[in-house]
């Protein structure tokens, strides 16, 4: 076999530096301009200008540069929220670049896709995405679907480049390995290479609009039909009634600013990118935003059994070979309690052809067992076949599961076949008789009962060197079979109580023997008395698996195909389907749930770019708790919501309160541009950081069809914010009743805007808690939450006791006396709403 050697690492750096990183622009990413352009589209940006710029024309200049101080903070604020958000995304993208093994200096390493240079050798493999242009050095059955590029679905083979046929050994970035494996030479990276000339960018999120989304849309331009057309009709009773055109104009804007829900679209991109970036921090990569949305309403997890409930630490724990006068066959289990000098002799055949029937450079866990196994027992003398070369290998396929590799021994004429893969697969081969095929089935019974998961090998015989097709016109002799234990993860149990305590059913799908399956779905705390192999599935209607899928929890001896015919079951019934898969046949079923998840250690790339999210550490426990993050995420994201229709009922009341009855304005446009400041990052920050609940994973999934903000919801948020309306307008009343002659008009504002960010303070903290009591137990605190409900009350308070503050701001000093009447009428809100509570969670 041809040396490799590569580059070197310091050639790599220095043309990393020259060429630049091998990725693309993201299409997502918007300049400062292009954001501040889209800041003055907004409803809310424009009345907030045209009211300062009415200010400083016509009205008061104090007034206007303090109305255009606020502009800027909105804006400043607003940018701040969506940079953050954005750069959740680009952070999520970076810790989403995929790795690709490169031949440096002679020796094999993983790299980010990103590092590749010109001249790197790649090695790839089945699964893996190209991730340059390049051409082949080395090729052995390779097939890769460049459908991305020619729109053909049928893969495209390969071979090694000659002077003959360049064309042939070229491949592309973004493409996909579908069989075999090989090694090229770069010679294009990033922007240079046919899909950078396109300007296609298979890395690009794509955010397309969700029922949320639309639902969200709807409501917000009704409110804001309402909201003009009130101002518009308020602003021409005013003028005619009052021949004030300028007062009834900032009338109006106050107005329609006071109803306008524009915290909406900041809420709905910043909750699940914040989110994702949360999700990250527990194993879990979004590639798909609007997938969180989804996560939290699964009904059932189907997973993957090895790697994800297990450890992914395949370990020989059992050989048995068969007696050479005929009788029954020696089995060895491997112990810590074994107390053996040396192997016994007639296991060591069946070591050799399950090694060499591996890849020469393994990654799947049970080769690197056999390998592992191999040197423990016999060093790297015994199995160092360093003159060998592998003239032939026929991979893994559905319909025969079994990988059967040649190789040319020596300098000599001779070959030797070796063959492993499932036990039924393997006996099919060696053309076993009944009696023999039922002894060795019971074994693999025993073995499987034991937890094991049990693989045949068999060595092969074939004259001449011209190799066959297919697998079966080769002469097959049983070797026995290799027994492999693969432990449960330490917190897999704890993971699954939480989902069966969340209404959450799991289905683990796996490729291994039935008992096998049930034996770890039994230490993994799952019911195991239904379960269906995938040879019965195929004998199965699609109305009959739909039936069979609602009471089994284990499926063994699954094909990846026969995954995709079990997501739509399930999905025809009714399922919320979360899947996870690594395999490039996976792809399908990952595309078809409603949440796909792929394996970051053990996934291909093909299964990444077709699921959602990206399982960091492959562990069931990091997916149970991506279902609780999206819980949490949701929840936050429902009462965050609900806050903003609340807190927009008492300031549109306050700002048209006074213009029916003929009153001096309470609030003027800066008044609400001052309360938007508070809003805002009461709605994006403090419930964004409530922790999750108490009965987060305790009660039953969401109905993904009911909207997000019903009617109950609505009208429950209707009279909460009534009750803060409340609250500032008993303020109002004793100000201009008690203390009719004492306080001034800027004096009662002063006093309605203290009583109303109290009650705010206590409303962020009814709407956030789904407890009637506004104390909820929780083992975290909302800091945040604590921290804006009192800061804002502090800001009020200088506001209106900082002369050159309160003197721009239309407010002025109040006394003691009013300022604890104020005070009071705050916790007057307070008082009235936790006594509504309290009744609704009694009376339910």
């Amino acid at each position: 076999m041809i040396e490799l050697t590569g580059l070197d690492e310091e050639n790599a750096a220095a043309r990393l530096l020259k060429d630049g990183s091998n990725q693309l622009e993201a299409s997502h990413k918007r300049s400062i301009f292009q954001r501040i352009w889209g800041m003055l589209r907004e409803p809310m940006f424009l009345l907030l200008l045209a009211a300062a710029l009415i200010y400083l024309v016509l009205g008061d200049l104090g007034e206007g540069l303090t109305l255009s101080v606020f502009v800027l903070a909105v804006l400043g604020l607003t940018l701040y929220q969506e940079g953050k958000s954005e750069n959740s995304i680009d952070a999520l993208r970076e810790l989403n670049q995929y790795e690709t093994v490169v031949i440096r200096g002679g020796r094999r390493q993983k790299t980010p896709s990103k590092n590749i240079v010109v001249d790197d050798l790649v090695v790839l493999a089945e699964g893996n995405r190209v991730p340059a242009d390049g051409a082949l050095i080395q090729a052995k059955n390779l097939e890769v679907d460049e459908s991305l590029l020619t729109g053909e679905s049928v893969p495209v083979e390969k071979a090694a480049q000659t002077a003959a046929d360049a064309q042939n050994a070229t491949v592309f970035s973004g493409t996909y390995i579908i069989r075999g494996q090989g090694v090229f030479k770069v010679t294009a990276t990033g922007s240079q290479t046919e899909i950078g000339k396109i300007g296609h960018s298979l890395n690009s999120l794509t955010a397309e609009d969700t029922p949320l989304h639309q639902q969200t849309r709807r409501l917000v331009k009704v409110m804001t039909a309402i909201g003009l057309l009130l101002c518009t009709a308020m602003v021409l009773t005013l003028g005619i009634r009052d021949g004030q055109w300028l007062t009834a104009v900032l009338s109006g804007i106050a107005l329609a600013m006071a109803m306008l829900p524009e915290e909406y679209p900041v809420v709905l991109a910043i909750f699940p990118a914040l989110g994702a970036h949360r999700l990250a921090k527990k194993g879990v990569l979004t590639r798909n935003l609007n997938s969180i949305e989804t996560l939290g309403a699964t009904t059932v997890l189907c997973t993957d059994k090895t790697g994800t409930l297990t450890q992914n630490t395949m370990k020989v724990q059992a050989l048995m070979a068969p007696s050479s006068v005929g009788g029954p066959a020696h089995l060895y289990k491997a112990s810590e309690k074994t107390v053996i000098t040396q192997l016994p002799a007639m296991y060591h055949r069946l070591i050799e052809c399950a090694v060499l029937a591996s890849s020469e450079h393994p990654f799947d866990p049970m080769e690197i067992a056999f390998q592992k196994f191999s040197n423990q027992w016999f060093g790297n003398t015994f199995y160092n076949h360093k003159d060998w070369k592998l003239v032939q290998s026929y991979p893994l396929r559905a319909e025969l599961r079994a990988m059967t590799q040649i190789w040319h021994v020596d300098q000599s004429h001779e070959f030797r076949i070796s063959t492993k893969g499932a036990p039924e697969a393997v006996m099919e081969l060696c053309h076993l008789n009944p009696i023999s095929q039922a002894y060795w089935r019971d074994s693999v019974d025993t073995l499987a009962t034991q937890g094991l998961r049990v693989l045949a090998v068999a060595e092969g015989k074939h004259l001449g060197n011209q190799w066959p097709k297919s697998q079966h016109d080769i002469e097959f002799e049983w070797v026995g079979l290799i027994g492999l234990a693969d432990p449960i993860r330490a917190e897999v149990p704890r993971a699954m109580i939480d989902c069966q305590n969340a209404g959450i059913r799991v289905i683990m799908i796996t490729g291994d023997h039935t008992v096998t399956a049930r034996v770890i779905a039994n230490q993994a705390g799952m019911p195991s008395e239904d379960s269906l192999s995938g040879d019965a599935i195929d004998r199965l209607t699609d109305v009959q698996l739909q039936s069979k899928l609602k009471r089994v929890n284990v499926c063994a001896r699954i094909s990846p195909h026969q995954k995709l015919r079990i997501v739509q079951a399930l999905k025809m019934n009714g399922e919320v389907v979360t899947m996870t898969g690594d395999g490039v046949n996976d792809a399908p079923a990952l595309r078809a749930a409603h949440v796909g998840v792929a394996m970051g250690l053990k996934g291909t790339d093909v299964a990444r770019e077709a699921a959602d999210l990206i399982l960091v550490d492959d562990n069931f426990a990091s997916i149970v708790g991506g279902i609780r993050t999206g819980r949490r995420i949701f929840t936050n994201l429902q009462r965050s919501m609900a806050y903003i229709f609340s807190i927009h009922i008492p300031i549109a009341m306050l700002a048209l309160i006074p213009m029916l009855f003929s009153l001096p304005p309470l609030f003027l446009p800066l008044h609400i541009a001052l309360l938007e400041m508070i809003i805002d990052p009461a709605c994006s920050l403090a419930f964004e950081n409530e922790p999750e609940s108490g009965s987060c994973m305790t009660a039953l999934p969401r109905n993904t069809k009911a909207p997000l903000f019903g009617t109950s919801q609505m009208i429950s948020a209707f009279w909460q914010g009534m009750l803060v309306f409340g609250s500032a307008f008993s303020a109002y009343f004793v100000s201009t009743n008690l203390f009719a002659e004492e306080n001034s008009v800027e004096q009662t504002r002063a006093m309605v805007m203290i009583a109303f960010v109290i009650a705010n303070g206590f409303l962020i903290f009814f709407s956030k808690s789904g407890s009637p009591y506004i104390r909820e137990k929780s083992a975290t605190r909302n800091w945040v939450a604590l921290l804006i409900a009192t800061s804002t009350v502090g800001l009020i308070l200088l506001c209106i006791y900082t002369p050159w503050l309160s003197r721009h701001l239309s407010f002025s000093p109040i006394n003691r006396g009013s300022l604890a009447i104020a005070v009071a009428c705050g916790f007057f809100g307070l008082m009235l709403n936790q006594f509504r509570k309290i009744k609704i969670h009694t009376s339910a």
